[in-house]
Order: C-alpha cells, then structure tokens, then sequence
C-alpha cells in the first residue's frame, strides 16, 4: 500500500509540459498554397514537436510581415518578391523557410483567342491588379518578346483577373496563378493559356515564403515548425487524395472542384526540403529588382534570409 501512495503522489506531483505556442499569420484565406501547414496540423505533426501553432488568416494581406516585422507575431507567410521590396523599405524581416519553391504567377491569355504569342499584345490591353511589381514584370516579358511596355494598355482589374479576360475586358492579364485562375476559367467553360514567366526573362523566385524578425524571432521553434511541414509534405506527395480529404475536411468551401483541381496543381510545387535556402536564386532576383528600378541598390542575401540549418 505504501508503494502505491508513494506512486500515486508521484503521479499527481508530475509536471505536464504544455506545448510552445506560436502564432502563424497567412498571405490569404485558406486554399491549396497552405496544404503542408493545414495537413501538419490535422495530422498532429505540430503536436509531435511540442508546438501549438495558431493560424490566423488575415483581413488585410498586406498585414502579415508588418505584425511579424513589429512583433506581432511569430511567423508570416509571404512572397519572394516582397520580401526584396519590404526589406529595402527598411521592414525587419528576414525568411527563414520556404513553401511553394516555383513561381505560381503567369500572363494567362484565352486558348482560343487572338494571342498566341506574346508578340500579339501590341496595341492590345492587359489586365493587372498589383501596380509595380506586376508592371516591372511584364515590362520584363514584353522587352523579351520585342515589345516594351508603351506597347500594350494598363488596365487596373482590381483582382478580378479572370473575369476580365473572360469577359474580354482584356486581353490578357498579369498576376493569376496557374493552379488557381486556370483552373478557374476551365470550370467556367474558357479555357485559357499560360504564359510562364520565368521562361519569359524573368529570374525563378520562391513564390511563398515563411519570414520572421531576426532579432525576435526563436530559431528552435521555427525549426520544429518547418520539420512538422515537411513530414506533411512529404504524406501529401505520398497520399495526395487521401491528403486532400484531409485537408478539403476543414471547411465547406474548400469542398468544391477549384480547389480540388487547384490541389492536385499544386502538389508538385510545395518544397520538399523548406528550410534550404538557394542564395543564387536570391541573389539573381535582387539584382533583377534592382535592374528594373523596384529598388535602389543590391543588398547581400544574408540582409534578406536565413540558413537556419547554418545558424
């Protein structure tokens, strides 16, 4: 009896150790581009490194690096691309991890309409929806093609990129994703065709990106944090239906064939490995920003990311 009392005090003495809590803030609403985060999630792969990770899908997409830049949160999802220009502004951020290592963005024309060479934009308009950056890259794709920027219309869509090629408001538009916009005009009975732009002069880039403030951020935590999304990862190229129930179970509006069509395009693009970091890549696009004016000098890629793996 001693034995038991002396083992039962021991049990109700013991410690339990909560988990470290991390607050994760997306680009956008929830969609395919987060399947490793979302399936670490509902497979307990966060749990299994002692995490509890909140994901937060914010209501301005702009925010994310902000908050993370102001301490406001432990990690942001974010894009190579503005990571080069929020760094140059002076934002406090640096990244740490990647999730979708391509590009997704493309110039997405009609299959069936006037363009079938990029050539044939002259005179014509194309749509955007980002000023800037969108018009840096397609001012890099028609020089390309022979063509300068003077050549083609601007017309602001304010997002609505599909339905304004659809609609023939455009001819073409710079911006949509191919896992998305694609897949969107194909349901919709348009099919259209994709520009790809890093065959078009324009450097490959990390399109997401995990990024965090250096100087507050916990390196340990980040770390078990990109182990649990590369085991998840790993089961969504392993089991990608399985995965998708998974990750489609989530939420009603994840239940229907964009988003499937959408996953299935998308597989192939998370990174396998999303701790590595390519310095080439970074370097290659910082001197491409730099060319085409985005920013004003070249920084070193060590102002821009993290080798946690070397740290």
């Amino acid at each position: 009896m001693r034995i038991l009392a002396t083992l039962l005090m021991l049990s109700i003495a013991a410690p339990t150790y909560a988990a470290d809590k991390m607050t994760l803030l997306l680009d956008w609403f929830i969609n395919p581009d987060h399947g490793p985060i979302i399936v670490a999630q509902e497979n307990g792969y966060f749990a299994d490194q002692d995490l509890e990770v909140e994901i937060i899908a914010p209501a301005d997409p702009a925010d994310p690096p902000k908050l993370v830049a102001a301490g406001k949160g432990d990690l942001a999802v974010s894009y190579q691309p503005a990571l080069h220009l929020q760094v140059a502004e002076g934002l406090p951020l640096k990244r740490v991890g990647t999730l979708i290592a391509t590009p997704l963005n493309c110039l997405l024309v009609l299959k069936d309409g006037p363009i079938k060479t990029i050539a044939d934009l002259k005179g014509r308009k194309v749509g955007f929806s980002v000023a800037g950056v969108e018009e840096a890259l397609l001012g890099t794709i028609l020089k390309t093609n022979g063509l300068a920027l003077s050549d083609v219309e601007l017309v602001n869509v304010n997002w609505s990129l599909s339905p304004a090629l659809m609609s023939k408001q455009v001819d073409a538009v710079i911006g949509a994703y191919r896992n998305f916009e694609l897949n969107q005009m194909e349901i919709e009975g348009h099919e259209g065709k994709c520009f790809y732009i890093e065959e078009e002069g324009i450097p490959a880039y990390d399109e997401l990106i995990y990024v965090a403030n250096p100087a507050t951020m916990d390196a340990d935590k980040i770390m078990r944090f990109l182990a649990a999304t590369e085991k998840a990862t790993q089961f969504i190229v392993n089991h990608p239906v399985e995965s998708w129930e998974i990750f489609s179970a989530t939420s009603k509006e994840l239940q229907d064939a964009l988003n499937e069509k959408a996953w299935a395009d998308t597989i192939a693009r998370f990174a396998l490995r999303p701790t590595a970091l390519d310095v080439g890549r970074y370097a290659r696009y910082e001197a491409f920003m730099a060319e085409t004016g985005m920013i004003k000098s070249v920084r070193p890629v060590s102002d821009l990311a993290i080798d946690l793996n070397a740290e």
